[in-house]
């Protein structure tokens, strides 16, 4: 029997994989915080010009769109399959959402509800854990890049063999932490072309070991 102390923390993580209620509310905000360096990272290898259209799949509070909305001049779109993260994020960013600059839609990877060639780039912040059908998610994120369009993919974790901690979080989740080859392999059976990957490890924001963060970049 888990102990009151592992049952509230068990109970606060389940809801990385999809925020409800008060519990997911506050998780979305620890993760505001806590995923903000490896946001800064990851971005530094990504070329967003003024003119980019950007979605933001997994937008969770905002951050990023938020971040987006200063880098570029053109639309920034996020997409979330939870109530509580898509309030969030309309929260966050309401200004410019009433300027019309940003649109927070409740939506899953596996039917993105836009047109095909819509993006210029298309971003996944500690997210792809959860897609339920990978490689024909990333088909349907590149139906709808436009053409020469870019993949962003950031993670905080990379498979650790015999890694106890780490595997009670994936069966507590039913979550895929995916290893550098089959981030690429996926990638290119999806049919994405030009495929950057660039590392650097840190620190977990949860548990605070050793985390080696990864981030994709690739082009339709």
């Amino acid at each position: 029997m888990p102990n009151k102390e592992k049952y509230l923390n068990n109970e606060l993580l389940i809801n990385a994989r999809k925020p409800e209620g008060e519990l997911g509310e506050k998780l979305i905000d620890m993760m505001n915080e806590n995923h903000k360096n490896l946001a800064q990272w990851s971005v530094n290898h990504l070329e967003i010009s003024k003119k980019d259209i950007i979605l933001d799949i997994g937008c969770g509070g905002g951050v990023n769109v938020k971040r987006f909305l200063k880098m570029t001049d053109n639309n920034v779109y996020g997409i979330d399959y939870s109530d509580v993260a898509v309030k969030k994020s309309i929260e966050l960013n309401k200004k410019a959402i009433e300027d019309k600059r940003c649109e927070i839609i409740k939506g899953s990877v596996s039917k993105l509800p836009f047109e095909d060639n819509s993006f210029d780039i298309i971003t996944a912040f500690e997210t792809v854990y959860f897609w339920p059908d990978f490689e024909n998610d990333l088909k349907e994120v590149k139906r709808v890049l436009k053409d020469g369009g870019i993949i962003f993919i950031a993670n905080e974790a990379l498979p650790i063999k015999d890694d106890e901690r780490q595997k009670e979080f994936i069966e507590l989740l039913d979550a895929n932490i995916y290893s550098e080859k089959e981030l690429n392999d996926s990638l290119t059976n999806a049919g994405f072309c030009d495929i950057a990957c660039f590392k650097k490890e840190s620190i977990d924001s949860f548990t605070g070991d050793y985390a080696n963060w990864i981030c994709f970049v690739a082009k339709k």
